[in-house]
């Protein structure tokens, strides 16, 4: 059997982090975000990428049944022949019925659906106060404050908000920022979508056993150790 996951949380609860310790600690099973997917599709040529690319183009939603067509496409790929990290999908409890029935024509099933619980003012200053490294190491301006030097840069006549500029104190390296995470307005909508759509499917996976909730307002060893109880319980 192989390892399937549905990992559910808002902005900021650390998702990203707990998926890359999933891959590394569970035979390498891969994390499938849709929104990846979508952006994927505008490097490839084939039928499906095209009617994706026009929908984009359009400024169209993807359909329900469209989004498990690319799904699918994903899991056909070797990597995730043992399993997946499922990101952002299933969206909707159709695309959620999906899934179980894709899976169970390969004798699979979903493991696990770990919804990673946080105040929703925290997930607003992880995602907003995020800024990354050159080499990839992640920090937080309001966390990591000790171990960083933070400037707010007011714009010369205050028409925009101000721009941040961070470095790292100990070697100077300037630290960069997701440009949705700049955006306060885009960070509440992203948290506003994920209230209006998560709590159908939380419902509905809940009346089948699956959900786990991990306090996500925890160290990320913490996290980390509270997920692995539930996936060693899973397998």
């Amino acid at each position: 059997m192989g390892l399937y996951i549905i990992l559910m949380g808002v902005q900021g609860s650390g998702k990203g982090t707990q998926a890359g310790y999933i891959t590394q600690n569970y035979g390498g099973i891969p994390q499938i975000s849709t929104g990846d997917l979508f952006r994927a599709m505008k490097t490839r040529t084939d039928d499906l990428a095209k009617q994706i690319q026009q929908l984009m183009a359009e400024g169209k939603l993807i359909d329900d049944d469209t989004t498990n067509k690319v799904v699918e496409d994903r899991l056909q790929q070797p990597d995730a022949a043992n399993g997946a990290i499922f990101d952002g999908f299933p969206r909707t409890p159709y695309q959620a019925q999906w899934l179980e029935n894709y899976l169970a024509k390969k004798g699979e099933k979903i493991a696990a659906v770990v919804l990673m619980e946080i105040n929703l003012y925290d997930a607003f200053r992880r995602a907003f106060g995020r800024v990354t490294s050159p080499s990839g190491q992640g920090y937080n301006i309001y966390t990591d404050a000790e171990n960083l030097d933070i400037k707010w840069i007011e714009h010369p006549e205050k028409l925009f908000p101000p721009r941040l500029e961070a470095t790292v104190k100990a070697t100077g390296e300037k630290l960069v920022r997701r440009p949705d995470d700049a955006h306060a307005d885009a960070i509440i909508k992203r948290i506003d979508i994920f209230k209006k759509t998560t709590q159908p499917l939380i419902d509905y996976f809940s009346g089948k056993g699956l959900v786990k909730t991990v306090n996500a307002d925890q160290t990320v060893e913490a996290v980390t150790a509270d997920i692995k109880k539930i996936l060693d319980a899973a397998k």
